[in-house]
Parts: structure tokens; sequence; C-alpha cells
């Protein structure tokens, strides 16, 4: 079980000793009677901050849009670990990445919290517009951010697209949200079979109601006959 966290000065004498290699990471987070991720925070904020970044701070630190955008897109491009791409750009933790995100994600931006309401849904883009914005991102060697940047259009969209472009070509792009599976053409393999355990799906739920009815009938009849039996 652990302990409460040591003070400063102890924080502090625990990450120099591990940063001259005098003891593990394991071994450093049970003298400091803390979990191995907590130790791994202690270390990114002595990287970052020096001996301060191990005083407990009160106020969260303000970044600006464009440090989150690009500490997300660095992370989405596969450029680092969440503890790499935070310590690259000054986070105290990398559970502010993880923060952050979660809001682009959601939202494809980072923006105030009025302004979140309105962008809950992605601007919308007609099948011609996603194919040319995907035709554009294959010829800048898949410059998603760029793209997103030029576009206005969520990273993680385009980077979307383009798998389905490549997968399926041009009906990759077809926005069939809200569509029934299977009313649609198969546009591969997958899809067809997932298509016909749909179809299958619906044909036997039918065949149940209709089941189901003819019992209900089959029962009000006995009930009738049984009904004029006893008069």
């Amino acid at each position: 079980m652990r302990g409460t966290e040591p003070d400063y000065e102890k924080r502090v004498a625990i990450v120099e000793k591990y940063l001259r290699d005098e003891i593990s990471q394991g071994g450093a987070a049970e003298e400091a009677q803390v979990s191995v991720s907590t130790l791994r925070k202690w270390l990114i904020r002595y990287k970052n901050e020096g001996p301060t970044g191990l005083k407990n701070k009160r106020k969260t630190p303000h970044f600006p849009r464009e440090t989150k955008l690009h500490a997300v897109w660095d992370y989405l491009d596969g450029l680092g670990s969440l503890e790499e791409i935070a310590q690259k750009y000054g986070l105290r933790s990398p559970s502010s990445l993880t923060g952050w995100l979660k809001v682009y994600n959601t939202y494809g931006d980072f923006t105030t919290r009025k302004e979140k309401i309105s962008m809950s849904k992605t601007r919308a883009t007609t099948q011609e517009e996603r194919y040319q914005i995907v035709l554009d991102c294959l010829a800048n060697d898949k410059d998603y951010r760029g793209m997103a940047i030029k576009y206005q259009v969520p990273y993680q969209n385009i980077h979307n697209w383009v798998e389905k472009y490549e997968q399926m070509g041009y009906a990759g792009l077809e926005d069939r949200r809200g569509k029934r599976k299977g009313s649609l053409p198969s546009r591969t393999s997958e899809e067809k079979m997932r298509d016909e355990v749909a179809q299958l799906k619906r044909h036997n739920d039918y065949l149940r109601m209709e089941n189901d009815i003819l019992k209900a009938a089959k029962e009000i009849e006995r009930r009738n006959r049984s009904g004029k039996s006893n008069t």
C-alpha cells in the first residue's frame, strides 16, 4: 500500500538519485512509496522545469492552441510516446496530453467551451470534396496535419479517409452513416460478409415475428372455441 508523497526535498533527492543511475525506477518508486507512473511524472517535470518542477503547484499552466495541436499531431504521427511528447512540449504529466487527445478526437480542435458545443459535429463534406482532400494529402506525402489546417477538417478524419481510399478507392469515401447495413452495395469482402450477416439477422427476426403472430392467432382461436363450448 502506498503512503503519502514525500516532501519536496526528498522528491528531488530521489529523482536525482535515479538520474545518477544509482537506483532503478522501481527502486526509486519504492523508496518514495509511490507508483512507477507517479515517479515518471516527477522525471518529466524535473527534466522540463528543473527541481522546482517537483513542487506542488495548484495552478495549471496555460498552453496556446497551437502547442496543443502540434503535441497531438506529433503523437498521432507516431513521433514519440505519451511521455516523450509530454516532455517535448513541457507538460507536467502525460495525462495532460491524454486529455488533449480526447478533446481533439471529440471536437477536432481546441476552442472555448461555448465554441465546442457548435463544433461537436464536424463540418459536412461531400464525397467529391473528400476525394480532392485525399488526393491532395497523398500528393503531399500524407501530410495530415497540413491538410487539417488547409481544409479546416480534423486530422483524424483525413487519416481515416486516406485509409478508406487506399482500401476501397473512391467508393470508400461514401458517407454511409445512418444507412441500414446491407441496404447499399458492398465495397469489400468484409463488408459483404457483414451485410450478409445483417440481412440474415433481419430475415430471422421477420420469421420470428411471423411465428409469434401465428402463435397469438392460434391462441385467440383456441380461447374462442373454448368459450363457445362452455356456453
